[in-house]
């Protein structure tokens, strides 16, 4: 496991977070290539079957990045987002897989360091975690149907 390289899918709101990885790129500053950002108008937007798509389809980690509280350019959209992420968790944990691979974060447009710092800490916390239960025992039946 040593060389396990988690994939992690970063649902990052348009106006705050997506701003921040814009700027911790613009910055130069350094977060894993691991991580793939998909933009999404507000995290309200990202429901539970997006992240548990993502999961499925090989994601190690997900999370979602929204605006700070009481900032949100759609009222209470990151509320929204994290009410959907808190599901997601109980979900997991209920068919056994560890609910710390779903996370919420939030941040504003000029967070560039704090998107680095969440995008590292992240990664490496899946890290440890290892691959993804759901991927790694969707290849074995995959590998058992083939022969």
């Amino acid at each position: 496991m040593q060389n396990f390289e988690p994939v992690i899918v970063a649902f990052c709101c348009h106006y705050c977070a997506y701003t921040a990885a814009d700027m911790a790129g613009s910055k130069r500053l350094g977060y894993p290539p691991n991580v793939k950002i998909i933009r999404v108008p507000c995290s309200g937007k990202v429901d539970a079957i997006h992240m548990m798509k993502a999961l499925e389809k090989g994601a190690d980690g997900v999370y979602v990045a929204g605006c700070l509280d009481g900032d949100c350019h759609f009222k209470t959209g990151n509320i929204r987002a994290a009410r959907h992420v808190e599901a997601v968790k109980k979900l997991l944990d209920e068919i056994g897989i560890e609910k710390e691979r779903v996370e919420m974060f939030s941040m504003s447009a000029g967070m560039g360091e704090k998107f680095a710092e969440v995008a590292s800490e992240f990664t490496e916390r899946i890290r440890k975690l290892g691959p993804n239960p759901v991927k790694t025992s969707a290849f074995a039946q995959v590998r058992q149907a083939v022969g």
